[in-house]
């Protein structure tokens, strides 16, 4: 996943300091697996696709640089929740 920018401004034009801008939970999926086999080794697929947009948990994840931009790879079981429209 690719995590969102720090908003550095609120909806109302207030700017916010680096300190309150708090820790980006929020990201967009850049690749997506081939799923999971299941207890029966039934193939699952994957819930999370490409472009949907994900909650992320506070901790864990691993950082992977590529053409310097950070990226974090999650198991999909470790993603909370994912933004419906």
């Amino acid at each position: 996943v690719e995590r969102r920018a720090a908003e550095t401004v609120t909806k109302r034009g207030i700017m916010l300091p680096e300190k309150s801008q708090g820790k980006i939970l929020q990201a967009t999926p850049v690749a997506d697996g081939s799923g999971s086999k299941g207890k029966g080794g039934e193939s699952q697929p994957v819930d999370v696709k490409v472009g949907d947009q994900v909650l992320l948990p506070e901790y864990g994840g691993t950082t992977v640089v590529l053409d310097d931009k950070d990226y974090f790879l999650f198991r999909e079981g470790d993603i909370p929740g994912k933004y419906v429209d």
